[in-house]
């Protein structure tokens, strides 16, 4: 992929007028969900929407036969694909660790200028703790550069920002107010202004591991040129504030403690998470920054650095959050995330011939599964859930009909085993993180499932609707770091 470089190399600027957010969607509007669709996407659209309606007009059983059995193989794969991730996340290579000990050979020594940004908007109740949290990494104080990146119209955080004593290498970016509202616009802004070698995103709550900035250099340094990416793994202080701060904690532990090592095994494209990601500054200002139009900017991020020819490798430390303990607002939450995944799976399907030449075949079908595969899978959930209901509590004819044979038999081995798979994967993350408590609670994850299929159509809605809403997740709802 031409990355079309955005700013000299090593160049940083020192006024915020000078600095165009929006740069990616100005000067590569092809690769921004600024648009969230292309006039050929929707015309494919349509088509489809009206020949499956044609077809069901003239051959009705036909036609849902051909959609069940398509869905049928969808799940299928899905569920062998899980499998092979799992099975390749047991893999040396599948996570780069680095012991005290081995940290400790390596001092004393220069250690690189490492940028910090935290974007935050209306959030004063989290800024102390995380103000302390990053005053305790274990880094030279002289070579964090941290930003606190707070709207210049959000008063209560800024009120808070000025009631703390930060530390030299410490400052507060005001954000200037313009449209769209997101993370990642704020987070370009503080891209521009950092001084770093390398640079990481924090959000409001979270709480790294004291060494990480170290462990993330080493990783750098003992990684070839082309990693220019580390993620951390995320989890929650608070897994047991209540029944979905447990499911939420089996998911997020199976996600970042199986799936994604496997992932970064088989050398796949690495869906980023939000926070705890840490860059080659360089690179990153090479490629434009973030997507200000897109919700889930990581995702978007990391499907960029695989077509730029750019690697991603997973990296054994943790950074605590708050997982979201509030049903409405976790509803919110999931749906941006889905909503910003068909953002993502739009925008690099508009050339799919190139994106499958950028990511090679392989990735290109990494790509569909978990890029598209993702929203895919909670869309149709409801309706397959239904169908399996109305059977095994009335067994109506006309059901019967809409599975022939081998379709009856693959989809009863993805409603048993499939669902089994998906379940056990959770109660593995639980068990990987010693988490014993929660695995019963991670056996009820089909009533989550359920949850995730209703943010999931609510952010199909939402994407014709209302594209670039950003519906923020509430934190400080947990009082103190552990529970």
């Amino acid at each position: 992929m031409d990355t079309g470089v955005g700013r000299q190399k090593g160049e940083a600027v020192k006024n915020i007028a000078d600095i165009d957010p929006l740069e990616l969607a100005r000067r590569r509007p092809e690769w921004s969900a600024a648009q969230p669709m292309t006039r050929q996407q929707k015309r494919a659209i349509v088509a489809i929407v009206l020949v499956i309606v044609v077809a069901l007009i003239f051959a009705p059983l036909r036609t849902a036969q051909i959609l069940i059995g398509f869905c049928t193989l969808f799940y299928v794969i899905s569920t062998l694909y899980k499998f092979a991730v799992i099975r390749a996340s047991l893999s040396p290579s599948a996570i780069m660790r680095f012991s005290p000990e081995e940290i400790a050979s390596v001092e004393p020594r220069e250690w690189p200028i490492y940028s910090i940004l935290v974007p935050m908007y209306k959030e004063p109740e989290t800024l102390k703790q995380m103000l302390n949290a990053l005053i305790a990494m274990d880094y030279p104080a002289d070579k964090k550069d941290v930003q606190f990146l707070l709207e210049e119209d959000d008063d209560l955080t800024l009120d808070a920002a000025r009631t703390l004593t930060m530390p030299p290498g410490f400052r507060v970016t005001k954000i200037p107010p313009s449209f769209p509202r997101t993370k990642p616009k704020a987070c370009n802004i503080g891209l521009y202004l950092a001084k770093g070698e390398y640079l990481v995103i924090y959000d409001a709550e979270d709480m790294p591991e004291t060494d990480q900035l170290k462990k993330a250099v080493l990783a750098f340094e003992a990684s070839p040129e082309n990693v220019v990416c580390v993620q951390s793994r995320l989890n929650y202080y608070n897994p047991r504030q209540n029944v979905l701060t447990r499911w939420f904690t089996a998911e997020y532990s199976a996600w970042f403690d199986l799936q994604l090592p496997g992932l970064s095994a088989m050398r796949a494209v690495i869906p980023l998470g939000g926070t705890s990601n840490h860059f080659k500054i360089d690179v990153l200002r090479d490629l434009m920054g973030w997507d200000a139009y897109n919700v889930t900017e990581d995702c978007d991020l990391g499907v960029r650095l695989a077509r730029a020819g750019y690697a991603t490798r997973m990296l054994e430390t943790t950074t605590w959050e708050e997982a979201c303990s509030v049903l409405p607002f976790w509803i919110k939450q999931r749906t941006r995330w889905q909503k910003g995944y068909i953002q993502t799976w739009f925008v690099h399907m508009r050339r799919p011939w190139k994106l499958a030449r950028e990511l090679g075949f392989v990735n290109f079908l990494h790509y569909q599964l978990l890029i598209g595969g993702g929203p895919f899978s909670v869309l149709i959930n409801p309706i397959f859930w239904a169908m399996a209901l109305v059977w095994f509590l009335f067994r109506p004819e006309g059901v019967s009909h809409l599975f022939p044979g081998p379709i009856f038999a693959a989809g009863a081995g993805c409603l048993f085993l499939g669902n089994f798979v998906f379940i056990y994967i959770n109660l593995l993350g639980c068990c990987k993180r010693k988490n014993d408590d929660l695995m019963w609670w991670a056996l009820l994850t089909p009533i989550y499932w359920l949850m995730m299929s209703y943010s999931g159509w609510r952010a199909l809605f939402q994407f014709f609707h209302d594209p670039f809403v950003w519906e923020k997740t509430q934190h400080g709802l947990v009082k103190g770091a552990s529970e």
